[in-house]
């Protein structure tokens, strides 16, 4: 069973240290100022909380309400809109500067495939020994690669070299490109 919290708990009824309150009734209209004990009385005698929801107005402002209703409304809002995020993922894909045919189709269509998905893709050509002398052939890659998905995908970071790599970074078109 998994457990929500509300960021703020909010002070109800004892809690609430102001002489003088605004108060909402739980059907959401304006009551007027009251004493706190009197704003407690109308609470308690509907069986409901009295929830300090402003406290920086001048007089802080209260409100009736059922409190662990409230609660539960605001950890099912906030398991919503976790529901609704969407986490973005860098892939990688590995290449050498002499990359045959074959596995550049294969290698460009897995690189597709995520940026359809909405991922991030990072290609780097790795050097070894030394190839690192003729980076170019990397440059030319990782240009190859640009231009296979250039109908889908969009530079984010251009070819840079770090020590025996070289990498770009593409992200999905947005939509009104």
């Amino acid at each position: 069973m998994e457990v929500f919290y509300i960021k703020q708990e909010l002070p109800i009824n004892r809690q609430i240290r102001a002489k003088e309150i605004q108060l909402i009734g739980d059907n959401g209209e304006k009551e007027g100022i009251l004493s706190l004990e009197e704003a407690l009385e109308k609470a308690e005698g509907k069986d409901l909380d009295l929830v300090l929801v402003a406290p920086q107005a001048q007089p802080p402002v209260c409100k009736i309400m059922n409190y662990g209703k409230y609660k539960f409304e605001q950890a099912k809002k906030e398991k919503e809109a976790k529901k609704k995020q969407k986490t973005l993922e860098l892939k990688e894909i590995r290449v050498t500067p002499n990359i045959e045919e074959h596995d550049f189709g294969f290698k460009s269509k897995n690189a597709r495939k995520f940026l359809e998905e909405g991922n991030k893709v990072k290609i780097t050509v790795r050097f070894r020994g030394r190839e690192v002398q003729n980076s170019k052939a990397g440059t030319a890659v990782l240009n190859k690669f640009i231009e296979e998905l250039e109908d889908i995908g969009v530079v984010e970071k251009i070819p840079k070299l770090e020590g025996r790599n070289m990498f770009t970074i593409l992200a999905k078109k947005s939509a009104k490109e």
